[in-house]
């Protein structure tokens, strides 16, 4: 059992907590003003909490041979739960992360620190300056799980932006994101018109219930200039604890139906979740 004491810290954008979880004896719970920014088990890194990690972290496995190393780019850092999985799961995989809260950074490096010889490289800075000045095709995943507070910012939403994600990635490379929305999909169609005007294919995976409009949830959007491994995908998604649908082809497109594309000039944050969305309890 975790005995340690919460941690209670104000950093640049908020008041972060980390909750040591009774049931695990070195797992911790982080939030950022009351939001539930990353979970951590420092005993197993590949324990992944939340539902949508899991789903990126599908994704991750299906990008390349089993235990295969990989080049990732990970946009958003919180307490490093991706960063840690891959180097638990992909052995000498090379890493960089770019996290705009130093705040939070220093907490994190402070009471959740990397292993040694982990290969992950932490940087404070802005994620699309990030990816803006990314060597182009150097990079195999990148993986956008940012958030400010609980909305996705503006400037990570625009055709700009999709472009620099592309140019950063191998020709093979994919990008994937957690993005949050409901019904009617003001910010997720867009987002598919956005991600359609630059890379090839495109695949969403979330509950079912949230793509069916029935209530507001993350979505993890996949997005690659060559077809996606999505019987593979389907298989993990489906056996998971917690299930969700993988959807690409006429569905996305269906979905994506009379959208545009987004300028930076006209990029908005993500949607303010509805109260209790995404609560701890």
């Amino acid at each position: 059992m975790n005995e340690s004491i919460p941690v209670i810290r104000d950093v640049d954008q908020g008041t972060a907590r980390l909750l040591p979880d009774v049931d695990r004896e070195r797992a911790w719970l982080l939030t950022v003003d009351g939001a539930p920014q990353s979970y951590v088990d420092l005993d197993a890194p590949e324990h992944l909490e939340f539902e949508y990690a899991r789903r990126l972290a599908h994704v991750l496995d299906c990008a390349a041979d089993p235990g295969a190393p990989l080049d990732v780019l990970h946009l958003g850092g919180g307490a490093l739960t991706l960063p840690r999985y891959v180097a638990a799961t992909r052995p000498g995989s090379r890493q960089e992360v770019a996290e705009a809260d130093r705040g939070l950074l220093a907490l994190v490096a402070e009471h959740l620190p990397l292993p040694d010889g982990s290969g992950i490289s932490v940087h404070g800075t802005d994620a699309r300056e990030r990816l803006e000045a990314t060597e182009p095709g150097s990079v195999d995943v990148v993986v956008a799980d940012v958030f400010g507070g609980s909305r996705v910012p503006a400037h990570l939403t625009s055709v700009p932006y999709a472009q620099a994600a592309a140019r950063a990635l191998r020709a093979d490379g994919i990008y994937t994101a957690n993005l949050a929305d409901g019904a009617p999909f003001a910010f997720l169609r867009p987002q598919l018109a956005t991600f359609a005007a630059v890379f090839a294919e495109l695949v969403l995976i979330a509950e079912p219930a949230v793509l069916r409009g029935r209530r507001f949830g993350n979505v993890v959007l996949v997005a690659s200039q060559v077809p996606f491994d999505t019987a593979a995908l389907v298989r993990r998604c489906a056996s998971d604890a917690f299930p969700a649908r993988v959807e690409h082809g006429a569905a996305v497109a269906e979905l994506t139906k009379g959208a545009r594309p987004v300028g930076d000039d006209e990029a908005v944050d993500s949607p303010e979740p509805p109260d209790g969305a995404f609560g701890i309890g």
